[in-house]
């Protein structure tokens, strides 16, 4: 930019054109850009361009405006995006450079809470830098708060174009870091250097600077790269990835408790019922629940017992409850077959075998108990009971005719259970208490034909 356009200007130039992704290629510098993440908001890239485009300005202006346009807690990314910027010296021109210099150097109180020091002593002795960019900034960093307005007052041309810098002897770094009371080694990473900008020029466009009097053609291009660059690309660089293997365990000492790494890896299990058709249960239980009340026809006694077939679980749905048993066993004996034959392994069958042995014998409770014998395995316990439980019944009747009835039934049930080894012999006899209870009831009602064949039976066993 030169000195003509500054001073017509005579202020602060107007804001950067939108940025636009930077497809042409300027012949300034070509960057590549890698690993895209925004650091800066729009307005801020733009407030940064027209600070260092301000090169008539006095540069105390400059900074004023940066601290009037920043607030403090967006100042570190600022500085890191314009720190950003100066690493490729081809991005700004000469007397740009000398503003985002000024900016870094005095965007904070105090030297020693300014983290940009390290970076301005490293460019303060790049013996690759112009002179004049190399007096500038160890005028800046040997002044104190006070004796720098010299400097400052005077514009980024002004300064360029005098001759007073010519005069100056450099200082080395040991000197410029003692006046700024930091080692600048001691503040930057031991492996920032291993890093991979992520933005680099194209070798194969040329690339100059030009001088501060120079009003470069491709401003606006220049101005859309950078932009582009600071909003899309990250500061920091591409690191390498370094291996951290983690350290070994110690070994485990006698009596300390050892840390157990669990297999968790469980497999899912699927209820597969879930959401099924519940039609065919509400059917069964509104059968089941008539069975009780009544008996059923045969075609419903047919469904009830192709149903259970079909599906055994639907037993657990029907609504069936041992206090519901005797009626079932009354109304529909062969209903309560095939439901207790379902409810065998039920953990409730215990109050089921209960019922059964207590509720008043007759013919349909007789054949419940036969057909169970012979289609599923009944506990021994149960067997034994329901017989001293028949026996009973039949001395307490004072009816003769249905006590003779029903002695003759209770005959013909325990042959049947001993010839059909539902009874095994060996354990039949082994109960002693049972089998002479057994030979009393044939004794005492021997007169019936019934009780002299069973009597006969047993003698057998003997």
């Amino acid at each position: 930019m030169s000195p003509s356009d500054g001073d017509a200007a005579g202020a602060s130039p107007p804001p950067p054109p939108p940025v636009a992704a930077p497809a042409s290629a300027s012949p300034r510098q070509k960057p590549i850009a890698y690993a895209p993440m925004g650091v800066l908001r729009g307005g801020e890239c733009g407030d940064l361009l027209a600070l260092v485009s301000a090169v008539a300005r006095p540069l105390e202006e400059a900074v004023a405006g940066f601290r009037a346009r920043i607030s403090p807690e967006r100042r570190l990314r600022f500085g890191s995006a314009v720190s950003f910027v100066l690493e490729d010296k081809t991005m700004l021109q000469p007397a740009e450079r000398l503003i985002a210099f000024a900016i870094l150097h005095q965007g904070y109180s105090s030297k020693l809470a300014n983290p940009f020091v390290p970076l301005l002593i490293n460019a303060a002795c790049d013996e690759t830098s112009e002179k004049a960019e190399r007096v500038f900034l160890q005028l800046l960093l040997s002044s104190t708060d006070g004796d720098n307005n010299e400097v400052l007052k005077q514009s980024a041309i002004d300064y360029l174009n005098g001759s007073d810098y010519a005069s100056q002897v450099l200082l080395p770094r040991e000197e410029l870091e003692k006046q700024c009371s930091c080692d600048a080694s001691s503040l930057q990473s031991s492996f920032r250097g291993s890093s991979v900008r992520n933005a680099i020029p194209d070798p194969d466009v040329f690339q100059s600077s030009g001088s501060s009097s120079e009003v470069s053609p491709t401003k606006p291009n220049r101005d859309n790269m950078i932009a582009s660059l600071l909003q899309q690309s990250s500061l920091k660089g591409l690191p390498p990835q370094w291996i951290r293997p983690p350290p070994p365990r110690l070994e485990i000492l006698e009596g300390e408790l050892q840390w157990l790494n669990l297999d968790n890896s469980h497999e899912l299990l699927w209820d597969g019922s879930m959401c099924a058709d519940t039609s065919r249960g509400a059917m069964i239980r509104d059968l089941v629940e008539k069975a009780c009340k009544a008996p059923l026809a045969p075609a419903q006694q047919e469904k009830i017992v192709l149903e259970l077939g079909k599906d055994w679980k639907l037993v657990y749905h029907c609504g069936m409850t041992p206090q519901k048993l005797p009626d079932l066993v009354e109304h529909n004996p062969c209903i309560a077959v095939e439901v207790l034959s379902k409810l065998i392994n039920s953990p409730d069958m215990d109050a089921y075998f209960d019922v059964l042995v207590h509720m008043d014998m007759s013919l349909h409770s007789m054949e419940v108990v036969n057909r169970l014998t012979t289609a599923v395995a009944l506990p021994p316990g149960f067997v034994h009971d329901y017989i001293s439980n028949c026996i009973r019944s039949c001395e307490d009747i004072k009816d003769k005719y249905m006590q003779n009835r029903l002695v003759r039934l209770v005959c013909v049930f325990l042959q049947s259970l001993i010839r059909n080894k539902i009874i095994n012999d060996a354990s039949f006899c082994a109960v002693q208490d049972l089998f002479v209870e057994v030979q009393a009831f044939c004794i005492a009602f021997s007169r019936i034909r019934e009780a002299a064949g069973l009597f006969r039976l047993l003698k057998s066993l003997e």
